[in-house]
């Protein structure tokens, strides 16, 4: 074979290994990675680019190194979940960056964060004054978190004493122009219903790209086939010549 063929061969089934890895691990290895899940996996993604181009290295050996670091973290969540000190050892601890209205300047020296840092983040949480910020901790995933004080958090039916009733959320009732029954069943709706409102629109089901339908009986429609209005081009007029 080729050394094209074996480079793809070891390169598809690298992918496939690190797939199956990623789905094992789950979601958070994605979303939140703590300082110990970075370092495994750059050092998982540099085996696996090793194994797919170095024709001439033995496969089995790389991929026992990868099934090694897989099992790191793997082992270290394990852990984690039961002991509290090996979480904090592993993922580290918040720091709290403002507290009581007030910036701490020294956490801010200790995890080397500027103020123009600083600001930046709280901007992105939609805070442009600190004043406003009650308590601010930096995570162990680098995520800001910021509570506002009580005077300027967003008002709240029940801080007003109301007590809305709970709503189910919106489902996909049509998509690809075939019916979700899951979204009906979540709603209380069926075919029928679905069919009944379709007709009421003059609404074909081979038409529908997305349906979107909520607990009241409301149903958004989009189509494969946009109904936009384009307006008319407009005709010159020449005028006389004199």
């Amino acid at each position: 074979m080729s050394g094209w063929g074996q480079i793809a061969i070891r390169a598809i089934g690298a992918l496939i290994i690190l797939f199956a890895m990623t789905r094992i691990l789950g979601k958070k290895q994605i979303s939140q990675l703590t300082f110990f899940e970075y370092i495994t996996g750059i050092v998982i993604g540099d085996l696996a680019g090793f194994l797919s181009t170095d024709v001439e290295a033995n496969y089995m050996h790389g991929v026992i190194a990868m099934i090694v670091w897989f099992s790191i973290p793997l082992l270290a969540e394990l852990l984690a979940m039961k002991s509290k000190l090996i979480r904090i050892l592993l993922e580290g601890k918040g720091t709290v960056f403002i507290q009581a209205g007030k910036i701490l300047e020294k956490n801010l020296k200790k995890e080397r964060y500027t103020t123009d840092e600083l600001l930046e983040q709280l901007r992105t949480k939609s805070v442009f004054n600190p004043a406003d910020v009650e308590f601010a901790v930096l995570e162990p995933s680098g995520d800001l978190s910021v509570m506002l004080k009580e005077e300027n958090q967003p008002l709240t039916p029940m801080a007003i004493g109301l007590h809305p009733k709970r709503i189910r959320p919106p489902q996909a009732v049509i998509m690809d122009g075939t019916v979700q029954e899951e979204g009906l069943d979540a709603l209380g709706f069926n075919q029928q219903w679905l069919d009944r409102r379709l007709k009421q629109s003059g609404i074909k089901l081979d038409d529908v790209f997305l349906a979107v339908a909520d607990e009241n009986g409301g149903l958004y429609t989009d189509f494969y086939k946009d109904r936009l209005k384009t307006p008319g081009k407009r005709r010159k007029v020449r005028g006389r010549k004199n």
